[in-house]
C-alpha cells in the first residue's frame, strides 16, 4: 500500500504526509489482529527522525518512542500539560505583580538620601493656570487640599462649582480653607455653601497662609506672584516630598480653623424674630457699614452695639458679623 510507505528520511514532514503515516502505522498493527509490540517497535524504529519529532510534539507517540498512542489518549497528554503550564503561568505572574507593587512603594517613598529633580510649571497669567488646574483636576484620585485667601468673580466660580462638584462625586476627598475675608463677598459664601452641601469640607480662619492646592499629596499649585493672593505668577510643583511639607502647613492652619456651617434656623417664621432695630443693623451690614458709623446712626454706645450684635448672630446661627449679613442677604431679609 502506498499510503503506508514511510516518508523519504532527512526531509521534513508536512502535516499531511506525517498524518497519512500515522494512520498507516495504525492500519498496519489493527490489521495484523493483535498488537505485536515487537514489530511495533521494529517499525517505529525505521521511522524518519522528523516524523518522529512530529509525533511527539503531539503526543501521538510515547516517551520512549517505541509505542504509538492514540488521538484520544494523545489529547488528554496535551491538555494536562497546557493546564500545568497556565497554572505555573498564573503563580509566575503574580509573583511578579506582587514584586513589581513593592519596588513601586519603594519608589514613592520619600528619598531623604538622594537629590530629586522637581518638576515644575511656571505661569504668569492665572486663566493659563486655570486651564492647567482642570487638567490636573481629572487626574485627581484620592484627595485635594485647597488654601484661598480671596476668589474670583462670580462667573469663573461658577464654572469652578462644577467641577469641584464632579471631583466630589467621583469619590476625591475635597478639604478647602478659607479666610473670614473672603467671606465678606455674596459670590464666595454661596459657592461655599454649595460646595458644602456637595460633601465637600469647609472651614475658615482668621488668616489664611497661601493661596494654594495640593492633589493626592504629590502636586502642589500655589500662588507665588507679587500680589498679596499670589497674583502675576502661579507655580506648579510635582513632587511627594515637597507636596508634603506643603501638606504639614495645610494640616496645622486646618486644625485652627472652625468649620463653616451654613444653618437655617427657623425659617418658616417671618422675619425670624427680628426686631426693627436688628433689622436696620443688618441693612447697615450689608453696606459695609463701620461699627461706629452704625452707633452714631441708632445712637446707641459701643456696647449696645455689641449687644444687638450678638444678638443677630444667635438668630441667625452665625458666628461673626461677616457671616451675619451674607445670610441676611441670602434669606433676603435685607435689600
Amino acid at each position: 500500500m502506498h499510503a503506508a510507505q514511510n516518508p523519504p528520511p532527512d526531509r521534513q514532514p508536512t502535516d499531511s504526509r506525517a498524518k497519512e503515516a500515522y494512520l498507516a502505522m495504525v492500519e498496519r498493527i489493527a490489521m495484523s489482529g493483535a498488537r505485536d509490540a515487537e514489530a511495533e517497535r521494529e517499525e517505529l524504529g525505521r521511522m524518519p527522525a522528523e516524523l518522529a519529532r512530529w509525533l511527539t510534539d503531539r503526543r501521538l507517540l510515547a516517551p520512549g518512542g517505541d509505542r504509538l498512542s492514540p488521538p484520544d489518549r494523545a489529547l488528554r497528554h496535551l491538555v494536562s500539560e497546557h493546564r500545568r503550564r497556565l497554572r505555573e503561568t498564573a503563580e509566575e505572574l503574580a509573583r511578579d505583580a506582587r514584586a513589581m507593587e513593592d519596588v513601586l512603594s519603594l519608589a514613592a517613598a520619600p528619598r531623604f538620601d538622594a537629590r530629586e529633580a522637581v518638576e515644575t510649571e511656571y505661569f504668569t497669567d492665572r486663566e493659563h493656570t486655570r486651564k492647567r488646574l482642570e487638567e490636573l483636576d481629572a487626574l485627581g484620585r484620592e484627595e485635594l487640599l485647597a488654601m484661598r485667601n480671596s476668589f474670583p468673580d462670580a462667573q469663573v466660580l461658577e464654572a469652578s462649582l462644577v467641577r469641584d462638584r464632579e471631583m466630589v462625586a467621583n469619590g476625591i476627598r475635597m478639604r478647602m480653607l478659607t479666610s473670614q475675608q473672603a467671606l465678606r463677598s455674596h459670590a464666595p459664601a454661596r459657592y461655599l455653601n454649595a460646595l458644602t452641601d456637595a460633601g465637600a469640607e469647609v472651614r475658615v480662619a482668621t488668616t489664611v497662609p497661601l493661596h494654594m492646592n495640593i492633589l493626592d499629596r504629590a502636586i502642589v499649585v500655589i500662588g507665588a506672584g507679587p500680589g498679596p493672593q499670589g497674583e502675576g505668577g502661579d507655580v506648579i510643583l510635582h513632587s511627594t516630598p515637597v507636596a508634603q511639607c506643603f501638606v504639614k502647613v495645610f494640616t496645622h492652619a486646618w486644625d485652627l480653623a472652625r468649620p463653616h456651617t451654613e444653618r437655617h434656623p427657623q425659617r418658616g417664621r417671618p422675619g425670624l424674630g427680628l426686631s426693627a432695630q436688628e433689622r436696620e443693623v443688618l441693612a447697615l451690614l450689608a453696606t459695609g457699614a463701620k461699627d461706629e458709623t452704625i452707633a452714631r446712626r441708632l445712637a446707641c454706645s459701643d456696647r449696645t452695639l455689641r449687644r444687638v450684635m450678638n444678638q443677630i448672630m444667635e438668630k441667625l446661627g452665625t458666628s461673626s458679623r461677616f457671616e451675619a449679613g451674607v445670610t441676611a442677604v441670602r434669606l433676603g431679609l435685607v435689600g
